[in-house]
């Protein structure tokens, strides 16, 4: 299986973004503390620069999250976006994520007839 690495560094970034937001952090908060300038921040979160494995690492201790997050957040393999959903769910009442289960099972029928 073939990587596009421009689609990847876009799509880690779109998880950068949306967990700095989840923290109510900025980019300048960010390059802070990654001892960087916002510029790069910026650049890591359109996907222009990929981050290295160390860098992923300090971000997630930032966001305090799992470096394993951002990258499944990045994934299209059917068993990280499970895990993906499986997260999204985790905080839902035991109602809510029956009501997400008969969602996804909806339309999955839909779309695979």
């Amino acid at each position: 299986m073939k990587i596009d690495e421009r689609v990847l560094a876009q799509v880690i970034g779109k998880a950068i973004s949306k967990r700095r937001l989840a923290c109510n952090l900025t980019q300048e908060d960010v390059a802070e503390r990654l001892n960087i300038g916002t510029e790069a921040v910026s650049r890591m979160e359109r996907g222009t620069v990929m981050p290295t494995v160390s860098r992923l690492v300090e971000l997630a201790d930032i966001f305090n999250s799992q470096v394993g997050d951002l990258l499944i957040e990045s994934s299209n393999r059917a068993k990280d976006q499970g895990k993906l959903i499986t997260n999204l769910i985790n905080a839902l009442s035991p109602k809510d994520r029956a009501f997400v289960v008969g969602i996804v099972e909806s339309l999955t029928e839909h779309l695979g007839s």
